[in-house]
């Protein structure tokens, strides 16, 4: 069983069915909710305790995985690619990739973002993971998944169908981190990315 918590709302609260919760924040300018395993943590996210709190590195649980992720674009060969940290209890891996979409390309490093987002919870899906704390630093990444802002190009439309194929399988819990201020695997990340777009394509 899961809660939807709505903290904020046309009727702040907690709600067992995702129908429920919608009915509660679409069309609500700012709507703040989360899905969540216990009505504890529900609770807690509407009162406001614990928003964005994740296990730490050396506890993290068997349905759990943390990712990293960014992107980068190359001007000249209008190809883009993406970095990704995971974290999990069997501890850290790193991957990239580039692609050359000639349309996604259009949308620059944007496009590098929302395939490392895409990437790691798929991962998280093939794993058996229902929870994935997904830190990015472009906001696009939450908002266009969460229909906060408009999809009006071929990426962000790709981009909001999965996330809704995969949210009822799927608790994302989306972290905004401040792009190159330091955090140890954004940074890492983000030199993934940029290693990747010196590669062949599709290697």
């Amino acid at each position: 069983m899961v809660f939807y918590a709505v903290k904020i709302g046309k009727n702040p609260g907690i709600y067992e069915t995702w129908k429920e919760c919608q009915e509660q924040v679409i069309g609500f300018k700012g709507s703040k909710y989360k899905k969540f395993n216990t009505y504890d943590e529900a609770k807690n996210f509407i009162e406001g305790k614990g928003d964005f709190q994740r296990p730490e590195e050396d506890n993290i649980n068997d349905n759990e995985m943390i990712a990293y992720v960014d992107g980068s674009f190359d001007i000249k060969k209008k190809t883009y690619s993406y970095g990704a940290v995971i974290l999990t209890n069997e501890g850290k891996e790193t991957y990239s990739g580039r692609k050359d979409d000639e349309e996604l390309a259009l949308m620059r490093n944007v496009s590098g973002e929302i395939e490392g987002a895409m990437f790691a919870m798929d991962m998280a899906l093939r794993r058996g993971k229902d929870t994935l704390y997904i830190y990015y630093d472009y906001a696009g990444i939450e908002h266009w998944a969460k229909g906060e802002w408009k999809t009006n190009k071929e990426g962000t439309k790709n981009y909001k169908k999965y996330y809704d194929q995969i949210k009822e399988k799927l608790n994302v819990i989306f972290v905004k981190v401040q792009a190159h201020s330091g955090v140890k695997y954004n940074e890492e990340a983000d030199k993934l990315a940029k290693e990747a777009i010196i590669k062949p394509v599709n290697s």
